[in-house]
C-alpha cells in the first residue's frame, strides 16, 4: 500500500466528518482513536474497530461507512 493512498482515504474520512454531517460525538471518539492508532502505525487492531464503525455509518452516513471500508480494503492489501 503506497503511504500517500493510505493518507488520501485518511483525509476523506476527515472529510466526511467535517462535512456537517451529524456523527454523535462517541461515535466521533472512537473513530478519531482508530484514525489516530492507523497514523501511529497501530493499523493491525485498527480494522476491526474500522468494520464496526462502517456498520454503525451505514444507514446514517453511507458515503462515510464506504470510504472507511475503503481504508480496511487497502490495509488488507497490503498485508495488514
Amino acid at each position: 500500500m503506497d503511504e500517500s493512498s493510505l493518507q488520501a482515504l485518511l483525509a476523506r474520512v476527515q472529510q466526511h466528518l467535517g462535512s456537517g454531517g451529524h456523527v454523535d460525538s462517541d461515535a466521533r471518539t472512537q473513530l478519531g482513536t482508530v484514525l489516530r492508532d492507523i497514523e501511529g502505525g497501530a493499523v493491525r487492531p485498527a480494522a476491526p474497530r474500522l468494520e464496526s464503525l462502517a456498520v454503525k455509518f451505514e444507514a446514517s452516513h453511507p458515503a462515510l461507512a464506504e470510504t472507511l471500508r475503503e481504508v480496511i480494503d487497502a490495509l488488507g492489501k497490503a498485508g495488514i
